[in-house]
Formats: C-alpha cells, sequence, structure tokens
C-alpha cells in the first residue's frame, strides 16, 4: 500500500470517541424534558430598566418551566420568517433585550405595541424580584398581556371655595381610582395577574402627573378659571372631563343660546409639513366642539351661570364615518379615535389630499350630506376650486349657424367662454377663474370641449357652428341638449343631402352658347343645388372636363333666378385670357370687368353695372383693400389649389372678401397630402373642417402619417356632399376620344418688353418695304417672324450671342401642368424647336420627372418609343415636331401638349395622333399653349380663316409665305 493510499484510509479508532459521544448525545435528548418559547419581562439589574427577554425553557408535566433558562437573540430568528407582524416581534423584544437607556420615546411604545400583538402565540412571565433577585424558572410569574382600549375620565368636583379634580380609568367594566392603580415599567398598567399596555403616551403622562398628586389635585376658585382655559380645556381635547358642578341646561337656556338650532358640520383643513389634516368640528350654537375630542358643552346664558349640554353622539359618530369612508387611510385612522390618541384629525399626504379625482369626489360627497369645508385654498401654493363643474349645453338654429350656449360654473364662479376655449385650445384641463381660483374640468367633458371649439367659432358668450357642418352638430351633442327648431333643422338637411344623388335637375340657361354632356349638367345642378342650402363646395373636375362651362352656366342661372347680381372669378394670371375667351364663347350676355394689368388703377368701376368682375390672385393681393369693401353674390376661385396654404398671402386676402356664397374649382384638391384640402373648403364652406389645428390633429395627421383608413372614410362622408369630382375615365364614355382645348399664357412684363421690341422692328421693316421687296427677302420676314415665335415660348432660346433672360410664361404653366398631371397620366410634349425641348429637358432634370427624347439627331428612336410605351417610370415623351410628327405609335400617352403652333393645323394633328391611334384605349386630352396679344394668337385665327391653309397638303413655311400678302404679314405681326 502506498503512502497515499494509506493517508486515504479512514481511522475507525480516531472516529470511535465522536460516534460515542454523539450516541451518548442523542440518549441525553431522548431525555430531555420538551421545550418551549416564551417572553420574559423584567427589570435591569443595575439600571432598573424594563428588559423583554426571549427564552427556551423545559416544560415539567405539570407544565412547571424547570431551570436552566435559555435566553436567545431574537434577532437570529429574524432570518426564520417573512411575516410583517413577526419581524416586528422579534426586532420590538431585541430593543428591550439589553435596555440600558429608559428612553420613553415613540419608538419604544411602537415596540412594546409590536410584542404585545404575540404573534407566536407565546406565554409571557413577569420576573418576581421578592422571590429571587435573579430570573430563573422559580421567580418568574405566568401574566396576560393585552394593549389597553384606554377610558381615561376627570371628575371636577367644587368644594367651597375650591375646585378638586381626580381621575378614574375605566377597564373591562369596572372603575379604578388613579391612586389605586399600579404602573409597571411606566407603560403598563397592572391588575392582578395581568399586564395592560398604555399605548397613549399623553394618557400616560396624564395618569402619571395625578399620581403623582396622589389623584386629587385642588384649585382655588380664584384661579381655577384660568387653569380651566389653560390646562383643562387643552386636556379635555383628549381626555373626558366630567364637570360635576356644571347643572344641565334648561329648555329656556337652549333656546337662548341658539342650541336648539341645527348643528352645523364643518372640516378644517390646515397643513403641517407634507401633511393634511382634516379636523372635523361641530358647531353648537355658538361653539364649536371638535369632534375628536372629550370636549364638554360649557355656556353662560344671559345672566351669567355657566350650564352644560350633552353632544350629539350620534351625528357626531355619523359625521366621523362620513368622512372616514371616503377613503382607506381614514378608515385605519378612525379606529383609533377611541384609544385617546394624541391626533384630534384625519390627515393624509398632500400629494395624495390633491389628487382631482379623489378630493372633488370627497368634498362633492360631504357637501351633499351637509359639510361644509374650509380652508382649501389657503394650503400652501393651492389656487385649485374645491369645487365640481356643473356644466350646461344648449344649442339653438340661429341664422346661418347652431348657436351652443355653454355654462360651466364651480359654486358661484361662471367660467367665460373665453378662459374655457384658452385651457381646450392648450389641452388643460385647469380653468381659471375670477376669485383667482383654477377650476379643473372633468376629464370625460375636454373631449366634448375639444369637438364644440374645433367645429364652431366663438361669439361672445356662444359657439357658432356654420349649418354647413350639420353632421358634426349631429356627432357632438346628445339628442337632450337640442331644441326642437335644431332637431328640425338637422332632419331636413339630413333628408337632402344623404339623397345627394337625388338632386333636382334644372334647365339649362338659355343664354348659354354650348351643349352642356351629362356629367356637366350633373355639375350645374349641384351647383344650384348647393346654393339652395346657401352652402359652397368645390368643383373638383380633372382638368378638360369643363369646370369652367359649368361654372358659366351656373352664373347664368343666378341671373335667370335673382335677376342682375356681381360675381368675382380670381384665376391664376396665366388664365385670365383663357376665361376672357371662354365667356365670349359660351356667355357672351355676360358683362365683364377685368381687374388686370399696370392700367387697371384707372379703373374706378361701379360694381353693380358688371355680372363678372375677373382678376388675378397676383392683382387680388395688391387690390384687396378696395374688393373686400363689396359683396358680391359668389366668388368662384380658379385654380384654388393656390390658396391651399392657409398661411399664405393669397389665403389671408381671399378670407377677407365678402360674398353670399363661394365656390372653387381646382383639378388637383390634394396635390401634397390631405391638409391641401383644409384651406381650399375653409374658403368655400366655412365651418364644415373645424378649425385649423382641430383638423390637422382629426384628419390630416392620422390619414397621412398614420394611413388611418377610419378617419379617411370619416372625412370622405363629411366632405362628399361638398366636393364634386369626376376623373376622365369616370366620365369617358360622354367624351369624345379626342379632345382639344388651348391654355393662354400671359407673358409677364420683361417677357412682353422683349415680344414688344422685336415687334416694332420687325413692323417698322414691312411698313418701309414694298410689296414686290417682299417677295425677294421673304426669308429675312420669316427669320422675323420665327424670333417672335420663339420669344413667345421663351426669350432663353434665341441667339446664344445675347442673353434676353429666361421669363417665359409658357414654361411656368407647362411645367405646372406636367408636375400635376404625370403621377397619374402619360404626356407628349411637342415643339418646333428643338431649343425648346433643350429648357423643357433641364427642367424635368431638375425636378426629377424622367421622360423620354425624341429629336431629328436621335438614332435609336425604337428603343426610346418603347421606354416610353413600357417602362411606368418614363411619364413624359419630349418630342420635335418634325421629327415626331409621322411614324410613331404613342398609345400610352393621353395628354398631349403643343408648346408652339404650326401654321398648318394639319402637321398639329398629325403630333396629336400619335397617341389617338388604333391600340388606344383612354380618351385623349390635346392642349395647345399660346400666349395671347402675339403672333401666335393671329396663327390661330388665320387657321379658321385661311381654310386653304388649312386644308393645303404644302407643309413647309417657305410655300406658306409666298401666298402671304403684305397686309397678311402686318396682321400676323
Amino acid at each position: 500500500m502506498t503512502d497515499k493510499e494509506d493517508s486515504n484510509k479512514l481511522d475507525y479508532g480516531k472516529l470511535a470517541p465522536i460516534l460515542k459521544a454523539d450516541k451518548t448525545s442523542q440518549l441525553n435528548l431522548s431525555a430531555h424534558l420538551p421545550k418551549k418559547m416564551v417572553v420574559i419581562f423584567s427589570r435591569h439589574k443595575y439600571y432598573r430598566h424594563l428588559v423583554v427577554e426571549l427564552a427556551n425553557v423545559e416544560v415539567s408535566k405539570n407544565g412547571k418551566l424547570k431551570n436552566p433558562i435559555q435566553v436567545l437573540d431574537p434577532l437570529d430568528l429574524v432570518w426564520k420568517t417573512e411575516k410583517q407582524t413577526e419581524l416586528k416581534f422579534y426586532t420590538g423584544i431585541s430593543r428591550f433585550k439589553n435596555n440600558y437607556n429608559e428612553s420613553r420615546n415613540g419608538s419604544d411604545l411602537e415596540a412594546l405595541k409590536a410584542i404585545a400583538t404575540n404573534p407566536l402565540h407565546l406565554e409571557f412571565y413577569l420576573h418576581d424580584e421578592k422571590i429571587n433577585s435573579i430570573v430563573n424558572a422559580s421567580s418568574v410569574i405566568k401574566i396576560k398581556l393585552s394593549i389597553l382600549k384606554v377610558n381615561l375620565e376627570l371628575s371636577v368636583d367644587e368644594r367651597g371655595d375650591s375646585f378638586a379634580i381626580s381621575g378614574l380609568l375605566h377597564l373591562n367594566g369596572k372603575t379604578y381610582d388613579l391612586e389605586d392603580i399600579k404602573l409597571r415599567f411606566h407603560y403598563f398598567v397592572e391588575i392582578k395577574d395581568q399586564l395592560h399596555l398604555i399605548a397613549n403616551p399623553y394618557v400616560l403622562s396624564v395618569i402619571d402627573f395625578f399620581k403623582q398628586h396622589q389623584n386629587n389635585l385642588v384649585i382655588e376658585r380664584a384661579e381655577y378659571e384660568v387653569f380651566q382655559e389653560d390646562i383643562l380645556s387643552k386636556i379635555e381635547e383628549k381626555i373626558k372631563i366630567n364637570y360635576a358642578y356644571l347643572k344641565p341646561a334648561t329648555k329656556k337656556q337652549i333656546e337662548e343660546q341658539g342650541f336648539d338650532l341645527e348643528n352645523e358640520q364643518i372640516i378644517y383643513l390646515t397643513e403641517s409639513e407634507d401633511f393634511v389634516l382634516l379636523t372635523p368640528v361641530m358647531r353648537y350654537g355658538g361653539l364649536e366642539i371638535p369632534v375628536i375630542s372629550q370636549k364638554q358643552i360649557q355656556a353662560k346664558d344671559k345672566r351669567g351661570k355657566i350650564f352644560t349640554l350633552d353632544r350629539d353622539d350620534e351625528k357626531e359618530l355619523q359625521f366621523i364615518t362620513n368622512i372616514a369612508k371616503m377613503h382607506p387611510y381614514f378608515m385605519e385612522q378612525a379606529k383609533e379615535f377611541g384609544d385617546q390618541r394624541h391626533a384630534d384629525c384625519f390627515w393624509m399626504h398632500r400629494k395624495h389630499f390633491l389628487e382631482p379625482g379623489w378630493f372633488l369626489e370627497a368634498f362633492e360627497s360631504w357637501r351633499s350630506k351637509g359639510i361644509a369645508i374650509l380652508g382649501f385654498n389657503e394650503l400652501k401654493d393651492n389656487k385649485i376650486s374645491q369645487y365640481k363643474a356643473e356644466i350646461a349645453i344648449n344649442v339653438i338654429s340661429g341664422i346661418d349657424w347652431f348657436e351652443t350656449a355653454i355654462r360651466v360654473k364651480f359654486n358661484k364662479q361662471t367660467v367665460s367662454l373665453k378662459h374655457l376655449h384658452k385651457s381646450i385650445r392648450n389641452k388643460n384641463k385647469f380653468v381659471q377663474l375670477d376669485d383667482g381660483t383654477m377650476g379643473i374640468l372633468p376629464d370625460e367633458w375636454l373631449q366634448k370641449f375639444e369637438g364644440y371649439f374645433g367645429a364652431a367659432e366663438v361669439v361672445r358668450e356662444s359657439l357658432h357652428t356654420p349649418n354647413i357642418n350639420y353632421a358634426t352638430v349631429e356627432e357632438l351633442y346628445e339628442d337632450e341638449l337640442l331644441d326642437i327648431e335644431t332637431k328640425q333643422r338637422l332632419e331636413l338637411y339630413r333628408a337632402k343631402l344623404s339623397a345627394f344623388e337625388n338632386i333636382e335637375e334644372i334647365q339649362v340657361p338659355a343664354a348659354l352658347n354650348a351643349t352642356l354632356r351629362g356629367y356637366q349638367k350633373e355639375g350645374l345642378n349641384w351647383l344650384n343645388f348647393l346654393d339652395g342650402f346657401n352652402f359652397g363646395g368645390c368643383l373638383a373636375d380633372d382638368m378638360g372636363l369643363g369646370k369652367t362651362v359649368q361654372v358659366l352656366a351656373f352664373i347664368l342661372s343666378q341671373k335667370e333666378k335673382m335677376g342682375h347680381n356681381t360675381n368675382l372669378v380670381v384665376v391664376p394670371a396665366s388664365l385670365v385670357f383663357n376665361w376672357q375667351q371662354e365667356i365670349k364663347k359660351f356667355a357672351p350676355t355676360l358683362k365683364v370687368l377685368t381687374i388686370y394689368g399696370a392700367d387697371r388703377a384707372r379703373i374706378v368701376a361701379d360694381f353693380d353695372q358688371y355680372e363678372v368682375i375677373l382678376t388675378s390672385y397676383g392683382t387680388l393681393l395688391a387690390d384687396v383693400r378696395f374688393l373686400k369693401d363689396y359683396r358680391f353674390n359668389y366668388i368662384f376661385l380658379d385654380e384654388s389649389q393656390t390658396i391651399k396654404n392657409p398661411d399664405s398671402q393669397r389665403y389671408k386676402a381671399v378670407r377677407l372678401l365678402q360674398s353670399r356664397n363661394k365656390v372653387v374649382m381646382t383639378g388637383t384638391p390634394i396635390e401634397n397630402n390631405t391638409f391641401d384640402l383644409y384651406g381650399q373648403l375653409s374658403f368655400a364652406c366655412p365651418g364644415l373642417l373645424g378649425s385649423r389645428e382641430h383638423f390637422r390633429q382629426i384628419y390630416s395627421v392620422p390619414i397621412d402619417q398614420f394611413k388611418d383608413a377610419k378617419r379617411a372614410a370619416e372625412l370622405q362622408k363629411r366632405i362628399n356632399p361638398f366636393l364634386l369630382r369626376r376623373t376622365k375615365e369616370q366620365v369617358a364614355q360622354e367624351l369624345p376620344d379626342k379632345t382639344e382645348m388651348v391654355i393662354y399664357c400671359e407673358m409677364g412684363t420683361q417677357q412682353r418688353e422683349i415680344y414688344e421690341s422685336c415687334r416694332t422692328e420687325i413692323r417698322d421693316y414691312l411698313m418701309g418695304t414694298a410689296e414686290d421687296e417682299l417677295k425677294r427677302s421673304s426669308m429675312h420676314v420669316l427669320q422675323g417672324i420665327t424670333k417672335l415665335r420663339q420669344i413667345c415660348n421663351s426669350p432663353a432660346i434665341l441667339s446664344k450671342e445675347k442673353y434676353y433672360g429666361d421669363a417665359s410664361a409658357k414654361m411656368d404653366v407647362l411645367l405646372e401642368q406636367i408636375e400635376t398631371k404625370s403621377p397619374h397620366h402619360k404626356i407628349l410634349v411637342f415643339s418646333q424647336f428643338v431649343s425648346m425641348l433643350e429648357l423643357v429637358k433641364a427642367a424635368l432634370e431638375q425636378r426629377q420627372i424622367q421622360f423620354a427624347y425624341l429629336t431629328g439627331q436621335t438614332k435609336n428612336r425604337e428603343s426610346v418609343v418603347d421606354s416610353f410605351q413600357n417602362d411606368s417610370e418614363v411619364r413624359v415623351f419630349l418630342i420635335s415636331l418634325k421629327a415626331g410628327g409621322v411614324g410613331l405609335n404613342l398609345t400610352k400617352a393621353d395628354y398631349v401638349y403643343l408648346i408652339d403652333p404650326w401654321w398648318n393645323p394639319a402637321v398639329e394633328n398629325q403630333a396629336i395622333d400619335r397617341a389617338y391611334r388604333i391600340g388606344q384605349h383612354q380618351n385623349v386630352m390635346a392642349v395647345r399653349l399660346i400666349c395671347p396679344d402675339t403672333i401666335e394668337e393671329k396663327i390661330m385665327l388665320m387657321q379658321e380663316t385661311k381654310k386653304d391653309l388649312a386644308s393645303d397638303l404644302i407643309k413647309t413655311e417657305e410655300s406658306i409665305f409666298k401666298s402671304l400678302t403684305k397686309k397678311d404679314l402686318l396682321e400676323l405681326i
């Protein structure tokens, strides 16, 4: 065997004594008597302070303790329990295990209370030093320990010229004179084999005081009144005092001092550090008696005689109960009031007390039981009203609106509508009151008020919700808040506007020089329908569907319906000429005044003489100062997306205008986001969408940022009767396969000056040249006319030798059209001038709009055409007129823009027909861009008058010019 193996071998010889000892120990344990844990009260041998110990003691068969007593450390047992009461029990004993200092403080008392609860149900023993000065089994006596519910009473007797005061202790149905009771360890009353813990330090001090005076305190009469006021009245708050010498009040005395009246209940609120104290007081006659006190009612009659009166114990108990049941804290506190505890009030931490959800309910409940609350606004930094809001709502039918009267009261304080609106706007539930306090608006009303204010306008002390917003009135207000007339009006609107599709047809005005298509008649009927309710609207048909002719038909129908009236039409500058031409064409009987251009300042007109006042948005900004003073019949805004931003000057200007009604027109009611609708409809239909912030929160943000389908459906339902939109696809069957229209592009000042300079130069040349010479110099004239046509497109495409600027009305209009249409349509753009296409190309690249490009220099025509036809990302096709006039099949396009007119319309038609070909399943919209009062307008007129040119197969400018006389050329220029 190796050394390692030897060392690991067990030595049973060495283990024998251990095993023997263990066996002996087991035998001895089995012979021991049973043990139990007990609590022993004693005095310290030297310091004479109370000592409380936990011990393990053997118990004989007859139940007696046996020596030795094994003292335990209670802190060792703390780790063996998780129960709160047991933890307190062990730590309480630990406090008195080695008690060297008799502090007699609150902590000692709390420790003794924890011991007295006895959660382990142990037996208590008291050391009797007379038997043996040492604590052992024979010198301890078994006792009972309880917490005394103290009922201490002082009695005051009149003895000649003095007053004697003594005390009595009522315990378990028996009465003990204070002189006869025995105090043990300062905190306990000992009666026979029982220790009663007095858990109230105030009562302990009173008992101690009277025992020191042998329970007989004598006060001379001369000193008694002061003693009674300074000492007894304060003791009386905690301990009952029986004034034996006082006589009960007579009926006469009760009536004389007003004690026969209803006893008033009051809660006084005060502060102590971070706590709010609630002191309940009962008013008896002119006296206020703290309910949580033992104070006796004393009063003097008219003859100076003092008498006493019993307190209304039943009513006081109910008073205490009414307070206590309002919070669990108070219920716990109320349990201890009978113990003559130090506190004479309820208390709660300030942060809990001032929670609106609690104190408003509590105060309301107390007031309903006749309890007054005083001192609430004297609490530090507390400006909150102690009253719940009383809210009354009434909706009546006004002239053009529903009028809502809102009355919010806090007790006697009525809230002004201005202060209420401010709080709701700031999402603040606190509202300013006239007395300087802040009322608390109920949470369930905050959202309601937000809806009321969001849908209406504050007018003095009421809200005006426009009739057009009738649906919101139905949503927001309960039926019982509406008067009969309001209910009837709502029923009318609901019946008429919900049957939107059954609108009455009206006759197309005889003065209209056009035949309306079916959907255009519906538009006229719709405008007339809204007019019947004095409601405005938004005509949002696609471009090219005839919004202008529908509005002109409506203006004529207004004339037939109500006689002469004046209407304002506001359009972008580029459309002023278009409107002039459309009115001449479709409604030539209308008297029109155009306020536009530099010479407009000289126009001093009586608007009553006209039926249409036509102006531009730019002119409106400058002339709104006098336009706002006239009340029009209707205001029509064309391309109303111009005012989509409520912060813009244009929006603010149009809102200053006055009219009986308003209509906005746009092919793109929403360009960027839902909020675009707000500016346009808040003008045409004031009040329909409520306040700007309300619309943003309720609709714009949820729909645009979070794609909220429910909100989108709600908004659609709300605006449906007031927004009429038909797309080209929806009315395709009523449209011709090919629709042609002209957009007039009014030159700006800079572009016009360049044009006029060139025009004058050519005109002077023509005037000074004979007819024969012109034939020989036709090329020179052709170059001059071509230059005029280029300036109409853009001065930027003239000779590179000189820079003429890049102001271009056509570029502005064309790019606006492309940006609007390209997301949903494919577009062809034709120009005779490649240099113009280059400008458009650069602008599209800057705007990141994808396009195809075809000129005479393009080599891969097939792949370019294929990219436009088949690539969904390529939205625009820029084509030179000559390169793309023939041989192309571009059926994906449904919009064609001709930047510059051609002498022979047949050439233009060939370009348009690149889209309008076999295989095209969409209606084609062809748009010509023309600068008014220029050679382009004259070319259009020439196309109409010189029919032979239109049918001529000759397509060269040189051939055309050979057929033009000097007179023709001068008319062109």
